[in-house]
């Protein structure tokens, strides 16, 4: 197993394929994946990176597990539970337990970020008409999710 992932250029790593965001089924836009590490048993984490295209957006997602990113190329925002974040270069992100979250590129360039997750996790919930209706409650909120 080769160790060392080398950058190319343009946020792209060599012998890493680029994969698509998710399975069909739920809302996202223009956003690709690349797995730079798929663990070990002494280290039983995934690390990712995301990237979002201009006014692309993630999935409007929640889930058990914990994960934390890191912003490295470009900015944008995210929804975090009840706020609207502003995101830049090398911001850090702590995304809760069952906390409604979605990444958004708002400002004409890709936004770009590495992802730290479990390998073993429980899979993306999203939302129902109800949570929908909670979100929508608030107008800051309504605006910014695509769904």
């Amino acid at each position: 197993m080769n160790q060392v992932k080398h950058w190319q250029a343009e946020f792209k790593w060599e012998s890493v394929p680029l994969l698509a965001y998710k399975e069909e089924g739920a809302h996202f836009k223009s956003i690709t994946r690349q797995v730079l590490f798929e663990g070990d048993p002494l280290l039983p984490v995934q690390w990712r990176y995301f990237e979002i295209d201009s006014e692309g957006n993630s999935t409007l997602e929640r889930h058990e597990h914990i994960h934390v990113v890191m912003i490295i190329r470009g900015s944008g925002k995210a929804l975090l539970g009840n706020q609207i974040i502003e995101l830049n270069c090398f911001d850090v992100l702590q995304i809760p337990s069952y906390t409604w979250h979605q990444f958004r590129a708002t400002n004409n360039e890709p936004l770009g970020f590495l992802c730290l997750v479990n390998i073993e996790r429980d899979k993306p919930q999203l939302p129902n008409a109800e949570n929908l209706e909670e979100l929508r409650s608030n107008p800051q909120i309504a605006e910014f999710i695509r769904v």
